[in-house]
């Protein structure tokens, strides 16, 4: 290889490697040996494959691509699943059947794609993108996309809350649709979680790497978030029965509780029996109080009268007194009130006399 061939390299060759080359035979006249000019050189192989996946992984980490910080949590229970895989592939069967076995009553929304071949990650782009337009609350997008080939294809169109990307096992040459640039960009840029499977166990792409959670084969992607829905209807129950039991206490309290102020209060009739008889005491004690009140009134009256009697003037006229008015009704108490002819009237016990003073000392 001359020095302008060697100038095209995008590599520098090493002992050891597998390489392509393309070039002409050629005899060096000289000496009679035979020649073969190079003009291009590449490297072949896995070896090729191996050092491209290597350059981009280093350039996609080095971006932020495959930091832990970005990574999502997937959803405990999802509204929807988003599937991208091919139509024809094995993987499509195993994902559907563990979804359909553990959560029956979750929507699977599938977006297919080829998987293989040079326009493998164009479609793989196109389905993600039809799907995150439902994951962003696009009802229309899959309907109206559906004629064109990577649109999602579905009879309902739910809220896809999480994605599985997945394929099955194969040589390296079969998976590298998974180690595109533009994908794993495509991937980074998802508004919900994706699940990677790809391959076997042993299988690593770029696309794992970008992933918010890799899983080791497109069953076991479909088993990390369709959780069983048995093991839900279990943890339901035990929520109702916990919840009954704390139902049930709660009434036991608040019986005991009642019966508790029910024996304080009292059956109403017999409260209304007390009270009535507690009435009635109450109003003859009263009525006792009353008549004894009175009497002692009248007692009192008739010490008052009695005296009062003993002031009345007519039992002092029965004894010989005589009650002297004058003329204009005033009561003479001293001879010093009268005088000579002055007309007097006298009020004797059974009776009343005119007098006319003769003389006054």
């Amino acid at each position: 290889m001359f020095r302008r061939a060697a100038s095209l390299l995008d590599f520098s060759p090493r002992d050891g490697d597998l390489v392509e080359l393309r070039g002409r035979l050629g005899v060096y006249e000289s000496r009679g040996d035979l020649q073969l000019v190079v003009e291009s050189m590449r490297q072949a192989g896995q070896g090729a494959l191996f050092e491209q996946f290597v350059r981009l992984k280093n350039k996609l980490e080095a971006q932020g691509l495959f930091d832990a910080g970005r990574k999502r949590a997937l959803p405990v229970m999802p509204r929807g699943i988003g599937v991208v895989t091919s139509l024809g592939a094995a993987a499509l069967h195993d994902v559907m059947t563990a979804l359909q076995r553990r959560v029956p009553h979750i929507p699977v929304l599938l977006a297919p794609a080829s998987v293989q071949g040079g326009t493998a990650p164009q479609e793989l782009c196109q389905a993600l993108s039809s799907l995150y337009l439902l994951a962003q609350g696009g009802a229309g997008a899959a309907g109206d996309s559906g004629k064109r080939k990577g649109a999602a294809v579905v009879l309902a169109e739910p809220v896809i809350d999480v994605i599985l990307l997945v394929r099955g096992g194969g040589a390296a040459e079969d998976l590298w649709a998974f180690n595109d640039e533009q994908l794993a960009c495509t991937m980074a840029q998802s508004p919900v979680p994706i699940v990677c499977g790809v391959g076997h166990e042993t299988d690593f792409t770029i696309a794992d790497f970008v992933a918010d959670l890799r899983a080791p084969t497109p069953t076991a992607a479909a088993e990390l978030v369709a959780q069983p829905r048995l093991a839900w209807l279990a943890t339901l129950e035990d929520l109702r029965r916990r919840m009954q039991m704390a139902t049930q206490r709660r009434i036991d309290q608040q019986s005991q509780r009642l019966d508790l102020i029910s024996s304080r209060i009292g059956r109403p009739s017999a409260r209304v029996a007390q009270q009535r008889q507690q009435l009635a005491s109450s109003a003859q004690r009263l009525q006792f109080f009353t008549l004894d009140l009175l009497k002692k009134r009248q007692q009192d009256l008739q010490r008052a009268s009695l005296r009062l009697g003993l002031l009345d003037p007519t039992l002092v006229l029965q004894r010989g007194y005589a009650w002297l008015t004058s003329s204009d009704g005033k009561t003479i108490t001293s001879a010093r009130q009268t005088r000579a002819g002055q007309a007097l009237h006298a009020t004797l016990a059974d009776g009343r006399l005119d007098l006319t003073v003769t003389d006054s000392n």
